[in-house]
């Protein structure tokens, strides 16, 4: 069990929830059909996904996952959340930054990281984020001519330099091979889940086909609000109520 696990538990009824940004993304395809590829792109895909190949498979096969590697997906969305008090009452806002260019997207979030969330007290969370979220932002930035932000800027960083907070990790209490989904966690801590329209694997249709990236940001802020509510159920907190809670 690594030291980052053990702080993370130690510290977490110590976390003030004001400096915590919770996130999450949403990803899709660079391009939606295997065969819009070019011959040297499909050759790369080919040779990165041979493990994802199986029982005669092609590369074509396994090409619906190209939005979750950062090689091959791009980001259409980024939501994020924060609880301030007022009149004594936690209040959640939420925001989204999303569209077809991804390069905006990551300089107006970038520009949030730089200006708000850039000392040693601030952290961010997300639900699975040290194995998706957190390097998927970090890779496409330095794809997109980038500078990191320090909060994702982690090289050379000691484990509990790192103010990054996993609510799948957390849930893992040293079970390395163990993962749970966050709808999952959502249920069996009764935590209210609106009906979805979508799925995580209809987002990629929804981009190509509807062209609807406000109905994907709806979805990803419904994902921030749910992994805020586990980390106050995992505090033994109460519930940000329903009323409490914007979009801005």
């Amino acid at each position: 069990m690594s030291a980052a696990f053990f702080l993370s538990l130690r510290m977490l009824n110590h976390l003030d929830i004001h400096n915590i940004l919770f996130l999450d993304i949403e990803t899709v395809p660079q391009v939606y059909n295997f065969t819009d590829l070019d011959e040297t792109k499909q050759d790369l895909w080919d040779a990165k996904t041979k493990y994802k190949q199986k029982d005669g498979q092609s590369a074509e096969d396994v090409y619906e996952s190209a939005g979750i590697l950062a090689e091959f997906g791009k980001i259409v969305c980024i939501s994020v959340g924060f609880v301030n008090d007022e009149a004594a009452k936690s209040q959640l806002r939420l925001k989204s930054f999303y569209g077809d260019d991804e390069k905006e997207i990551l300089k107006d979030f970038n520009h949030l990281l730089n200006t708000h969330y850039n000392t040693e007290r601030h952290q961010l969370c997300a639900h699975n984020g040290n194995e998706f979220d957190f390097p998927y932002l970090a890779r496409r930035m330095l794809i997109n001519g980038l500078a990191l932000p320090n909060a994702l800027d982690i090289a050379g960083k000691k484990p509990w330099e790192v103010n990054h907070i996993d609510t799948m990790q957390l849930w893992k209490f040293g079970d390395y091979k163990h993962y749970t989904s966050l709808s999952l966690l959502t249920n069996i801590f009764d935590i209210p889940s609106p009906k979805d329209d979508i799925t995580g694997a209809d987002v990629s249709r929804v981009y190509w086909e509807e062209k609807d990236v406000e109905r994907i940001a709806k979805y990803c802020e419904k994902d921030v609000l749910a992994t805020v509510q586990l980390f106050l159920r995992y505090k033994g907190e109460p519930l940000i109520a329903e009323e409490n809670i914007t979009s801005v």
